[in-house]
């Protein structure tokens, strides 16, 4: 079963897109050229291609270059940074009350607001479908968990194109998506370098993905995927942890993502697996939990300011 310990809410972002300053249309740099960008009211995605706006002769003398503009998100348009937990409630973490300190997460929901009430489907991947889905789980096809899928509409495990994902909205308006750790949304008969991809991460709006396949997988020696690639980073390294590697992944992709386009927001659906079996704490002592924890507190807390971040 699958809670959600900590997350965010999109009212920031739904609120800038839908104020006047936001669907007035707003581009930058010179029309026609190749750094030109623009904004997107965002009611269809993806957005209807533009209109050639150049002009085109028999020969090179008389006609006029154009590229299409590129889409970003309006001026101001914040990081976000969703986190799910796994198998794990309120009551938890000490953000939410619990019982086990999470100071780092203490220090990212100051910075944001925190809510108490999630209505979960008491599942792993049809949780997981209504949240990145926001409708039903149903008719995101996940009435059960992908392993236990069957032939019928709602419960085939498959992620319809009438279903958009989170991620392939805000990358339609021109974020940069990513999405660590576990996923549980791709059918099981599915799993296979040779695809078919459009039901993986990178089929539903995410641009990077650095994950696990399936409900579980070991802390040690993961089922581990950089995008629809088969990676083993664990060999040669005695002391590997997947939750330690995700989050430095993660922090290099962002960190990444800084250098090349700092005004590029970006969207990072963090979903560690620490907290579900098998339980693997690093052998110091830390647990994968608190190794999550310290991850967010000391790349988030540092890496974004409440301005330009929605928070949950």
């Amino acid at each position: 079963m699958t809670r959600i310990a900590w997350i965010l809410s999109l009212s920031l972002l739904l609120g800038v897109g839908h104020s006047s300053e936001a669907t007035a249309q707003q581009i930058t740099g010179t029309p026609g050229s190749p750094s030109a960008t623009t904004t997107i009211r965002g009611n269809q995605i993806p957005a209807p291609e533009p209109k050639f706006g150049g002009v085109i002769k028999e020969t090179l003398q008389g006609s006029k270059t154009w590229w299409p503009p590129r889409i970003v998100p309006p001026k101001g348009a914040p990081n976000i940074l969703l986190i799910m937990t796994d198998d794990q409630g309120y009551g938890v973490s000490g953000t939410f009350g619990g019982v086990i300190p999470t100071p780092a997460l203490d220090r990212i929901a100051k910075a944001g607001l925190r809510y108490t009430q999630f209505n979960s489907t008491a599942l792993c991947s049809p949780t997981r479908a209504a949240l990145i889905t926001g409708r039903n789980h149903h008719s995101g096809g996940f009435g059960v968990i992908t392993e236990l899928s069957t032939g019928f509409p709602g419960y085939d495990s498959i992620i319809g194109p009438d279903n958009a994902t989170i991620g392939t909205i805000l990358k339609g308006n021109g974020y940069a998506t990513s999405w660590f750790g576990k996923n549980h949304n791709t059918p099981d008969f599915q799993y296979s370098v040779a695809g078919p991809f459009d039901q993986w991460p990178s089929g539903m709006g995410f641009d990077y993905f650095y994950g696990f396949m399936g409900g579980e997988t070991e802390q040690w020696t993961p089922y581990l995927f950089q995008n629809n690639r088969q990676v083993f980073p664990w060999v040669g390294k005695p002391g590997y942890n997947l939750i330690t590697d995700m989050a430095d992944e993660a922090i290099s992709y962002m960190n990444g993502l800084n250098a090349a386009a700092p005004d590029t927001p970006f969207f990072v659906y963090y979903v560690p697996g620490g907290t579900h079996s098998p339980h693997q704490p690093n052998r110091s002592g830390s647990t994968s939990s608190r190794a999550s924890s310290t991850w967010a507190g000391t790349s988030c807390a540092s890496r974004f300011s409440p301005t330009r971040n929605a928070w949950g």
